[in-house]
């Protein structure tokens, strides 16, 4: 551990790596919502996020696990499909509150061209967001679907059964085929969509 009349002890948040303050200072002072993107172990969450003296208020927001309860999202909540629904659910949330403009927070997550993260981004821009971005960042459409989960889930069944079964034991549980995973993807779009039809066509 640092010591000597120089160390300055970080924030608590810091600490825990909770929040890189030099880049949230650097938000705050821009004025716009924050398009905040976390992932935890199971599940992605993202939020429109405006700064206020008072402390951040958020103006829409969006988990995976809705995806489940509201839509019959039968994958599991952390994939990079689940990641792209939750960021168009929180996008087109964003919209319907009058939220037209937001900056990426995408916090102490690393960039990682086509990564989850960037797939909530694709969703948010996708819903009509305005996110500044990188086209080369974002995931392709086939990785979006889920293209990538199910060829190699076919391979797998194909291959070495028993480890399909160990791989993809959560799909499995729940009921869903993970060969069909981009059609099952289509489904619950289309439902997210058919739900916020009037703000699509504002």
């Amino acid at each position: 551990m640092g010591h000597g009349p120089r160390y300055k002890v970080p924030k608590r948040r810091r600490r825990e790596g909770k929040t890189n303050y030099y880049k949230r200072y650097k938000m705050i002072l821009s004025g716009k919502p924050r398009f905040v993107v976390r992932r935890t172990l199971n599940y992605i969450i993202v939020q429109v996020v405006k700064a206020f003296p008072q402390g951040d208020i958020t103006i829409a927001a969006a988990h995976s696990r809705e995806l489940m309860k509201k839509y019959g999202w039968k994958a599991p909540g952390d994939n990079t499909p689940a990641a792209y629904l939750t960021g168009l659910l929180a996008g087109l949330r964003a919209l319907k509150a009058g939220i037209k403009y937001a900056i990426p927070d995408i916090g102490l997550h690393r960039p990682i061209k086509g990564s989850r993260i960037f797939a909530a981004i694709k969703g948010g821009l996708d819903a009509g967001l305005e996110i500044p971005h990188s086209e080369e960042v974002l995931p392709t459409e086939d990785r979006i679907r889920g293209e990538h989960i199910a060829s190699y889930a076919q391979k797998l069944a194909s291959e070495d059964p028993a480890l399909y079964e160990r791989m993809f034991s959560r799909y499995l549980r729940i009921g869903l085929d993970p060969g069909r995973l981009p059609q099952h993807f289509e489904e619950v779009k289309n439902r997210i969509l058919e739900d916020y039809k009037e703000v699509l066509s504002t």
